[in-house]
This record gives structure tokens, C-alpha cells and sequence, in this order.
């Protein structure tokens, strides 16, 4: 065992002193130590009951024959960091969390580990630094929140960002505002549409590293909590098997969990992240797989912000069994590929007998919501390197149109300009330097969507970005634009007045610039000067990687 060379021979006495101090028995010290990463805490409502995850966890390895030891991680929520300086730390925390991982199971080698996340950037870190340690593990997060009621319609977080902008304009009272923000998010676990945690929950499992229903079970259910006990029991499986991630990670698996997210239309954010846990085992996952495999692949479901369902919808529809089920009927996956069951995918979806049961929400291979995948890479001189749409989210006459650029150095300008009705229809709203080093950190922008949308403009205005969006986002929202402005990217070099041209379809985007033009203005240019107070986010734009390239932090 791994654990020996803490706790085994003579000169490892002091050590097992230290173990007994813990409480542990001779036989437990003995026994396969299980490291339980558990993100609890009591700001974020997805994490809020992830103790009682941790418990059953711990019960189920127990009962399968290990010692449990649980021990914590930081976890920030995106929408309480939303459109202020705190979500400049939102991307460079997934670092953190794998890096500290990486570190406690270091000084504490660990037999196997138990991941329990929830919530955005707490997920991939976790599968970063689960790929990176290679131990036998298994990933079980605390599932979906269920979706609220208000006045008889589904009502989401991403309803009452909405509602502010219909405030400021006078379609709604704040009497009404206020009703609303009590009844959208009814309880714990991560926010009820497909945003960014449930995506990467649901990913996990197409990627084979959690059990299946990992990313649909609602966090209210009792069946959440016998997952975790059957996640728990199965580390230790693993262990006996000598299973660990990166022989479940590999291409054929990458492609189907990107297979899966164009299916589900999941968060744009997952393109940073899918490649973010690609390299920590020596892979490359670059765009081109994704608009390859885009342009594959049917988009089934259109769950918040692109369709009226919530994950409770897809739980009952059949999952993400279901979904890969039905992906797997036309030969979109690679189905041998091993899992943490013990089995392949096939084996898996043969047993459980996966099949839809709504065929509303899972539509079907014959009948999709549209013939390409829920994200479209886009590519042109405003983004050479590439860029990122929700295409499934965007209106119809939104999908190909030229509009004149409205231009701003932050997110805070565009907000108020736009809750201020300076933006009018037909315009292109260009949000530069909030990339990876520029913001810096890349900060999610679900304000300036939801403002644009709230304001009526949802179907007239699209928003480009070198910072990133929330999977909550709907509308003409094109984000990572890469190189940043902070890299050189022409993005930042773009005035008010510029004609910029959207052609989604030919995934094209485009500044109607010459090159002559361009070459005199980076000549001229002057970037913004921000002052970054803080010395990690300082370290991590000198550190960060192009968001093509995940936002990863250079190796050295």
C-alpha cells in the first residue's frame, strides 16, 4: 500500500503515534487509508450539505474494508463573485484546489481518494488533481439544486440576474424583484440548469470517472446519498483492481465527454476545462476536436438557460445514461472504454438500460434541436486562436449579422452602459482586456448577459469577450477570444463604430479592418493600465495560458 511508507516498519513509530492520536485503531491504521476531499462549507448553497455526502462516503469505504480521512478544499461561488472583483478569483481558484490536493495527498500518501465537489471551478480542480495524483479514485458531487417556482413558471438563479435589468427599466417592481430572489434557488446544491457544475458533473460522467447519475441526481434525494455510500465502496474497488484515472482518462473518453457536451449543450466553460484535465495526464484536447466533433454531433437537450428544463427534468427523462445511450445508437462513442464501475461505458449502459423516457428533453438522434452541438468554435482575425459560442442559446436571426462595435475595457463600463439604454439594436458589444492575464483572471460575465436580455435585447445584441461567460448565459454571447488583448489581440485594438461580423454557421468572426488599418493602431495603441492589488491573481496572469489552451498555469 501506498500508506506504508507513513505508517509502516520500525522507524515509522512516531508516525502511527500521530495516527493513534487521531483516534484510530491498530486495525484501522492497518487497513487502506482513503483520503475523503470534501469541499464543504457555509457561503456556497451547492456545498452547504456535502457533509452528509462525506459521512455516507466514509460509510461505504468503511463497510468495504478502508479508513476514511477526510480533509477539506476551498470552493468559491461564481454567483455570489458575479460582476464584482471577487470572480477575478474564480478561474485562477481551480489551481489552487488541484494544487492543494496535490500537496495533502503528498505529505499524506493516501491509498485512494473520494472527490466530493459541487459548483464551478471546484469540479475540474478536483479532476485536475485527480488525473495529476493517479491514485485509485472516484468523483461523487453533491448534485443539483432543484429549480423554483414563481407565479406558476421554473424560475432559476439566472431568472433574478435577469429580473434586475427589467427592474432598472421599469418592467418589474423591486417589491416583485424581491418575491422572486426568494423562490429561485428553494435549497442546496448547484444551480438547477445546465451552468457550469452541472456540465462538468454530468462529464464526469462520460469521461467514466463517476458513477452513473453523478450529475443529474437532485442534492434533495436520498439516492444522492446511497451514490456516495456505492462511491465510497468502490475506491476500494478500485484499489483491489489497481484502477486508477489515467486508465480510464484517455482520448477515446475526452472525445466522449465532448460528444456529451454538445448533446447537452453545456457550458462554454467546459472548454477550458476539459483540456485544463487533459493535460494534467499528458493530453491535448485543442479546439479544433471540439468544432470537429461540434459538427458531429446533434444537440438533444436545450435545459436553462437554452430551454425551459432544469437537471430534475433530465433526471427523469433518464440522465445522462440516456443521453449517451441515445448518442451511442448513431456510433458517436467510443463505448470499450473502462469506467470506474469496473465496467466499459457499454457494459454500463447495457445494464442500467438506459433508454429516454422524455422525448422532449432527450430528444432523439432523428429529431434534434438543431443538426451540430450546443457550442461552436469560431475563428477569424478578432480571434485566430479561436473563440467560444453557446450556440444553442442564440437566437436564430442572431446566428449570422454585422453590427457596429460598442467598446469597452471592462466588464463594470458595459453593465452600466447597458442598464443605462446607451446600447441599442444591431450593436456588438466588445468587452476587451478580462482575459486570463488581462482581467486578470478571466472573469465570468453572466451581468452583462443577463443585462442585455433583461433589457430586452437578447435577439439584437451580441456581447464578444476575451474573458469567459456563465453557463448561464444565453444570447449572442462570444467569449475567449483568443490572443487576449493583453496577449495582442486585435480585440483590444477595436474602436467604437467598428464594423464587426458574426457568422456563426461558417464559424467565422471578423473585424471589417484591413491590415493596413490594424498595423497603425497597434502602432498607436495604448494599453489600460489596471492596478492588481492582490499578489496570487499578480502570479497567476504572469503564470496563465491562453483560454485556447485551458487558462492553465505554465509548467515550470
Amino acid at each position: 500500500m501506498r500508506s506504508d511508507i507513513m505508517k509502516s516498519g520500525v522507524e515509522r513509530g512516531p508516525h502511527r503515534s500521530l495516527l493513534y492520536a487521531l483516534g484510530l485503531e491498530e486495525r484501522e491504521i492497518g487497513q487502506p487509508l482513503i483520503g475523503v476531499v470534501n469541499a464543504a462549507n457555509e457561503i456556497v448553497p451547492g456545498h452547504m450539505h456535502l457533509d452528509n455526502l462525506a459521512r455516507a462516503v466514509k460509510d461505504g469505504v468503511r463497510s468495504a474494508g478502508g479508513t476514511p480521512i477526510e480533509f477539506p478544499v476551498i470552493g468559491i461561488c461564481d454567483g455570489l463573485a458575479m460582476n464584482h472583483s471577487g470572480m477575478r478569483m474564480s478561474l485562477p481558484s481551480r489551481e489552487l484546489i488541484a494544487d492543494s490536493i496535490e500537496a495533502m495527498a503528498t505529505a499524506q500518501p493516501f491509498d485512494g481518494l473520494v472527490f466530493i465537489p459541487n459548483c464551478d471551478k471546484i469540479v475540474p480542480g478536483m479532476l485536475m488533481a485527480m488525473l495529476r495524483l493517479n491514485l485509485p479514485a472516484i468523483c461523487v458531487s453533491g448534485g443539483p439544486m432543484l429549480a423554483g417556482e414563481h407565479e406558476g413558471q421554473t424560475v432559476d438563479l439566472i431568472s433574478v440576474f435577469e429580473a434586475v435589468a427589467r427592474t432598472r427599466n421599469g418592467e418589474m417592481s423591486r417589491e416583485e424583484l424581491s418575491v422572486l430572489e426568494q423562490k429561485a434557488c428553494p435549497g442546496c446544491g448547484s444551480c438547477s440548469g445546465m451552468f457550469t457544475a452541472n456540465t462538468m458533473n454530468c462529464l464526469s460522467e462520460g469521461l467514466g470517472v463517476a458513477l452513473p447519475g453523478n450529475g443529474t441526481i437532485p442534492a434533495v434525494h436520498s439516492q444522492r446519498v446511497r451514490l456516495a455510500k456505492e462511491a465510497g465502496r468502490r475506491v476500494m474497488g478500485l484499489l483491489e483492481q489497481e484502477t486508477t484515472p489515467r486508465d480510464i482518462v484517455d482520448q477515446r473518453s475526452l472525445r466522449n465527454a465532448v460528444a456529451l457536451d454538445m448533446a447537452l449543450s453545456g457550458s462554454t466553460n467546459t472548454v477550458l476545462h476539459l483540456p485544463a484535465i487533459a493535460a494534467e495526464c499528458g493530453l491535448e484536447l485543442p479546439l479544433e476536436v471540439f468544432d470537429r466533433i461540434s459538427r458531429e454531433t446533434p444537440n438533444l437537450c436545450k435545459l436553462s438557460p437554452a430551454g425551459p428544463y432544469h437537471l430534475e427534468d433530465l433526471n427523469r427523462a433518464g440522465g445522462v445514461p440516456a443521453v449517451l445511450a441515445e448518442l451511442d445508437r448513431k456510433g458517436l462513442l467510443e463505448t470499450d472504454c473502462l469506467t470506474v464501475t469496473g465496467l466499459s461505458l457499454k457494459q454500463n449502459l447495457a445494464q442500467l438500460g438506459a433508454h429516454r423516457r422524455d422525448s422532449e428533453v432527450i430528444r432523439s438522434y432523428e429529431a434534434p434541436y438543431q443538426e451540430d452541438g450546443g457550442i461552436a468554435i469560431l475563428y477569424g482575425n478578432l480571434a485566430p486562436e479561436g473563440c467560444v459560442v453557446k450556440q444553442s442559446a442564440v437566437a436564430e436571426e442572431m446566428k449570422s449579422q454585422s453590427g457596429r462595435a460598442r467598446v469597452f475595457f471592462s466588464e463594470a463600463e458595459a453593465v452600466e452602459a447597458i442598464l443605462n439604454s446607451e446600447i441599442r439594436k444591431g450593436d456588438v458589444v466588445i468587452i476587451s482586456f478580462e482575459g486570463p492575464k488581462g482581467g486578470p483572471g478571466m472573469r465570468e460575465m453572466l451581468a452583462p448577459t443577463s443585462a442585455i436580455a433583461g433589457m430586452g435585447l437578447g435577439r439584437d445584441v451580441a456581447l464578444v469577450t476575451d474573458g469567459r461567460f456563465s453557463g448561464g448565459t444565453r444570447g449572442a454571447a462570444i467569449g475567449h477570444v483568443s490572443p487576449e488583448a493583453a496577449e495582442g489581440g486585435l480585440i483590444g485594438l477595436l474602436r467604437d463604430g467598428d464594423t464587426v461580423r458574426i457568422d456563426i454557421p461558417n464559424r467565422r468572426l471578423e473585424a471589417e479592418l484591413d491590415e493596413e488599418e490594424i498595423e497603425r493602431r497597434r502602432r498607436d495603441f495604448v494599453a489600460p493600465q489596471k492596478e492588481v492589488e492582490s499578489a496570487f491573481l499578480r502570479r497567476y496572469a504572469q503564470q496563465a495560458t491562453s483560454a485556447a489552451q485551458g487558462a492553465v498555469c505554465k509548467p515550470y
